[in-house]
This record gives C-alpha cells, sequence and structure tokens, in this order.
C-alpha cells in the first residue's frame, strides 16, 4: 500500500504546512514558557507532555495517517481516537497552572468555560457532538467540505479539552470530582460513546459515501491532497489502495475505535484508582482515646 500512495506526492503524504504549524506551535511554547520565572517554568513532566502531544498532533494530522483516513474508515477511527481521547490529555498536562488560570480569567471565555467544563455538561456535549458527527449525512457532508470540517473537528476537540478537564484539571480549585466520582465518570463517557460505535459494528451495509462512492471519496481526499495531483490521476474509489472490502472496514474501524476507548479509559480509570489507593492506604487513623497509654505516678 505504501508504494502506491506515493502517487499522492510528498505534500499529501506528509504535509509541510502541517509540519509548519506544529513547529510554530512548539517554538510559542518555547519562548513563552523560558521567560517566565524558574518558579512559573514547566516541569521536566510539563515539557515533554507538551512536546509528546505535538509529536502526536503531527503523526495525526499531518502524517500519512491523515491521508489514510480519508481512505479506509478503519485509519479515519484511529486518528479520531488518538484526536479526542489522547492529545487534549498530553497538552492539558503539559501546560503550567498559570496559563490555565490566565485563559479562565479572561471574560469573554470565563462564563463559557465554566460551562462547559462544568462534568455532566462536558459528557454529555462531547459524546453527543462525536455521535452526531458520524451521522452518515453529516459526516459526508463534514468530509466534502473544508470549511465544514476545519469548524466540526475543531470545536468537537475542543469540547474534548472540556471533556477531560475534569479529569485532569491541573487548578485545584476547579477539582469538583472526587476519585469515586471521576471513575463513573469516565465509565460513563464509555457508555455514551458505545451507540455511536455500535451503530457502525453492526451495520451490514456502507453508511458512507465518502468511502463508497467515488465523487464523495474525491472530495474527502481534496483536503488534504492538492486538487492539481488529483486531477492528473485516474481513481476509482477507495478499494484500489484498502486491503479489505468497504463494509468490513467499516465495522473494524468501529470495532478499533470502541477498543482504542477502552484501552484509554481502562488506563485512567486504573491510575484514578491506584492513586486513590495509595492515598488511603497512607492515611493513619489516630489511637482512640481508650488505647492512649497511662501515665504511670
Amino acid at each position: 500500500m505504501w508504494t502506491e500512495l506515493q502517487i499522492f506526492g510528498f505534500q499529501a503524504l506528509w504535509s509541510p504546512y502541517y509540519l509548519t504549524f506544529v513547529a510554530a506551535l512548539g517554538v510559542l511554547y518555547f519562548f513563552v514558557m523560558f521567560r517566565r520565572k524558574s518558579e512559573a517554568k514547566p516541569t521536566i513532566k510539563q515539557w515533554t507532555s507538551f512536546y509528546l502531544g505535538l509529536i502526536l498532533l503531527y503523526v495525526i494530522k499531518g502524517s500519512p495517517v491523515d491521508l489514510l483516513s480519508h481512505i479506509m474508515f478503519t485509519s479515519h477511527m484511529a486518528q479520531m481516537a488518538l484526536y479526542y481521547l489522547v492529545f487534549p490529555i498530553l497538552i492539558i498536562k503539559g501546560i503550567p497552572v498559570w496559563f490555565w488560570l490566565r485563559l479562565f480569567s479572561i471574560p469573554i471565555l470565563k462564563s463559557i468555560l465554566k460551562l462547559l467544563t462544568t462534568p455532566l455538561i462536558a459528557l454529555i456535549v462531547f459524546n453527543g457532538l462525536f455521535s452526531i458527527y458520524h451521522m452518515p449525512t453529516i459526516f459526508d457532508f463534514t468530509k466534502a467540505n473544508p470549511l465544514a470540517h476545519a469548524i466540526i473537528s475543531t470545536t468537537i476537540l475542543i469540547t474534548a479539552f472540556c471533556m477531560w478537564w475534569p479529569v485532569f484539571t491541573p487548578v485545584k480549585e476547579m477539582e469538583t470530582l472526587s476519585p469515586l466520582m471521576k471513575i463513573g465518570y469516565i465509565f460513563a463517557n464509555g457508555v455514551l460513546i458505545t451507540p455511536a460505535c455500535a451503530l457502525i459494528i453492526f451495520s451490514n451495509h456502507s453508511l458512507y459515501a465518502t468511502y463508497s462512492e467515488t465523487s464523495g471519496w474525491i472530495d474527502a481526499l481534496a483536503l488534504c491532497v492538492p486538487v492539481s495531483v488529483l486531477n492528473g490521476l485516474s481513481l476509482s474509489g477507495p478499494e484500489m489502495f484498502s486491503p479489505i472490502p468497504i463494509v468490513e472496514d467499516q465495522q473494524l474501524g468501529g470495532v478499533l475505535m470502541k477498543i482504542t476507548q477502552e484501552i484509554v479509559y481502562g488506563a485512567i480509570l486504573a491510575k484514578v484508582f491506584f492513586e486513590w489507593f495509595n492515598k488511603e492506604s497512607k492515611k493513619v487513623d489516630p489511637l482512640p482515646a481508650s488505647a492512649e497509654p497511662r501515665e504511670t505516678t
């Protein structure tokens, strides 16, 4: 498959423009954080987390993974899982508290962010938008319209940040969920995303024209392949590059999304549980009054 993908050219495969954008974010982060006083600079873990997030962002949106996401539904779902379930965590954990405090203090954003990061609302909005996005009509429209694709994918990404905020917020004053509530919150996330995955997994026909009709597929390819390159190619459909049939690819994509979500949520559940367990185990109950040693005369 790799040899066949070469026909789309270097720009479609490695997106130098997106690489420039990601590199600019990395440089901006460095200079903003480097100028801070020593006590406000990021820790080694924060530096590492942020730059790992940028590397992941480029892999998701700038590498051949992005091109494959317009060819195979399986790759699309793998891209969505990493983009919405992993990337936000790395960025939240990579940015110091002072930045988040400033962001949440901006008059225009303050009320909006407070509302969107409320656990119940964040839970419903993210999973609701993710499910609506994968409705066939909405999905095909988004893939055929570059502006709609940019707006909708960015909006879902913002809600993904809001969804993860109650679990990973570095601002202690905003940590409203106890460890047990975080476990329930993550479990609820897994439940709410299941219907969208089930619809895809158990469908016995192709849901999306983007992956089953040549015109829709080419419109989607135009999101990452220059039009001049597409016009010079003779393409019949995604089956030219996909090693599995369209319906099976769609079902595998739904399974992959569900499995990836279970792995990510399971790892976070384990982390929250063991941190809570270790914290509780370190607590030492004071001796009862009756057990206190008596003074001897």
